[in-house]
Formats: C-alpha cells, sequence, structure tokens
C-alpha cells in the first residue's frame, strides 16, 4: 500500500509548517505528501520552495484561487498512490497517523471479505498553537459525518469511480458530505479509525471573529441547497437544517433573532474575560445557526424562481 497524502491549503502558512513537520515524522515509509495551494498570498508557495530539502515526502501544486473541492480533485489527480489521506492543512497529526489507517483499513478488509471501506480518523480540536498535540478530546469533538476530508483514508479508485468532489461548491461546506453520499451508494463502509489523531488547530474564540463567522454560516446555507439539489432526501435536509425542526429550534432559542451578537455580546466577553472561550463559541452558536436556518430557506426560495 502506497499513501498520498492530499492536503489543500489557502494561505495557512504557520498552521501548514506544523502539519507537514508532523507529517514528516510517520512511522509508516511508503507515502507522498501532496499539498495544493489554492492561490495563497501569504507566501506559502516561497516557503514551500525555500524549504523543499526539509520536507522530503512534499510534492507541491499550485492553482489559481477556486476552492478546496477543485483543489482536492488535482491532488488527486496528481497523486501516486493508490490509497489517498486527506487532512487539512490545520491539522497536526501524530506520528502512528498514517501506520493506523494502514492498519486499520486492512484489518477492515480482512473482516469484511471485500474493500468497500475507507476509514476516519479522530479529530480533537485545540486553540493551543505552540503545542496543538497535548489537548485532550472532549465530547464537542465527537462527529457523526459520514465521510469528512479532515482525516479519512480511502482507495483512490473509488473516488474516481465516485466522480471526485463537485466543484459547484464554490463556497464554504458541504462539498465533502455530498461526495459520501455518492460513496454511500457505491455500498462504501465507514471504518473508525480513533488511533490516527488529528490536532485541529483554530484561534481561541473571540468577538472579532463573529463577522467571518457569519459570512461562513450563510455560504453554508447557500452551499446546503447545492446539495440537496443533487440529493433531495430527508436525509440531507436534516443535514442542512433545512426542516421545520431546525427552524422552530433555532428561532425559539434566538427568540426569533433577538438573541443575536449584539445582544449576546456582553455575555460571550464575561465568558472570555473568565477563560472560557469554549463556553462563549457555544453561546455563539445559538444565533450562527439561526443566521444559517434563514440563509438555507432564502436560497431554497431563490432556486424555485
Amino acid at each position: 500500500m502506497f499513501l498520498s497524502v492530499v492536503i489543500p491549503t489557502y494561505n495557512r502558512k504557520p498552521i501548514l509548517e506544523k502539519c507537514l513537520r508532523a507529517m514528516e515524522r510517520q512511522t509508516f515509509a511508503d507515502y507522498e505528501i501532496v499539498v495544493v495551494d489554492d492561490g495563497s498570498t501569504d507566501g506559502t508557495v516561497e516557503w514551500l520552495q525555500s524549504h523543499a530539502a526539509e520536507f522530503p515526502h512534499v510534492r507541491l501544486f499550485c492553482q489559481n484561487h477556486g476552492g478546496a473541492a477543485g483543489a482536492r480533485n488535482y491532488g488527486v489527480e496528481q497523486a501516486k498512490g493508490d490509497t489517498i489521506v486527506f487532512i487539512d492543512s490545520d491539522l497536526v497529526v501524530t506520528d502512528v497517523f498514517l501506520q493506523s489507517h494502514v492498519e486499520t483499513l486492512i484489518q477492515g478488509q480482512k473482516e469484511l471479505g471485500h474493500n468497500r471501506l475507507f476509514t476516519y480518523g479522530r479529530v480533537i480540536n485545540t486553540a493551543n498553537f505552540d503545542d496543538p498535540t497535548s489537548e485532550p478530546y472532549k465530547l464537542t469533538d465527537f462527529s457523526a459525518a459520514y465521510f469528512a476530508t479532515g482525516n479519512v483514508a480511502i482507495a483512490r479508485h473509488w473516488l474516481i469511480e465516485a466522480g471526485l468532489f463537485d466543484t459547484g461548491f464554490k463556497q464554504y461546506g458541504w462539498e465533502d458530505l455530498e461526495l459520501g453520499v455518492r460513496l454511500k451508494n457505491l455500498g462504501l463502509k465507514l471504518i473508525k479509525c480513533p488511533e490516527a489523531v488529528g490536532y485541529h488547530w483554530h484561534p481561541a474564540f473571540s468577538l472579532d471573529q463573529i463577522p467571518k463567522l457569519i459570512d461562513v454560516e450563510l455560504q453554508r446555507g447557500r452551499m446546503g441547497i447545492v446539495f440537496y439539489r443533487k440529493h433531495p432526501t430527508f436525509d440531507v435536509k436534516m443535514m442542512i437544517q433545512m426542516t421545520w425542526i431546525h427552524r422552530v429550534l433555532w428561532g425559539v432559542l434566538s427568540i426569533g433573532g433577538l438573541l443575536n451578537e449584539k445582544t449576546l455580546a456582553p455575555v460571550m466577553r464575561s465568558l472570555i474575560q473568565q477563560g472560557k472561550p469554549q463556553l462563549a463559541e457555544q453561546v455563539a452558536r445559538i444565533f450562527l445557526n439561526w443566521y444559517n436556518v434563514k440563509a438555507v430557506y432564502a436560497a431554497y426560495a431563490q432556486s424555485q424562481k
């Protein structure tokens, strides 16, 4: 088994360096790292080119800024491996990361008697930039996603057969879960691989992040309708929060939008000052989810015209 680790990146040079240094310390030997720069403007390409000797497994490819879906497709097309491992460029992994995926893939094939499977590792969120792998697993790190590209290994031919990622997802969200629907239709089984741990870094929550987080939710809502139009099922409606349940839930919790980034700012600021940014972020989810639900329905109404 030869692995191609596909990493799309866009303006994440500081954490990308930690990501790549961790990938170079793998106990498993037969792999390459396919980095696809999606039009970064922070010197990522120049830095990689000038430090190429430090990253012998890395093969660098560049494209104009077009989004994660196209970058991952480009990486798969250029990959030499029979097995693709997707991680994000803000993920720092342990030394046994690739070995764990390989062992679980092999064991899964033995138990199932076929190779219609992929492995999904554990992702732990952390705001500790200096020592990201020191973060313990938390209940909020649990994910029920079927196919998420933050930490997954899959035979390359299944991606080709499924048709790779849909580049129609131009904005944030859903391109990996949409591909997951097509993989599920091919009969692929998800095998959990908790030993393949990746630490997903993002800065501690602050009020300055709120405008960007709102924009992400608006994009996610619009792309949710792209997802639903391709797969108009109840399961997809549940995923994108386009049901009366979500509308009532987040409408009630936000009091119809009265609890928003302005009215909840004092509460969130107080929690941050108390050293509880994660709790402040959960408070923000009240209005962020309401923005998302409204964006979903607005995009759906627009699509019906």
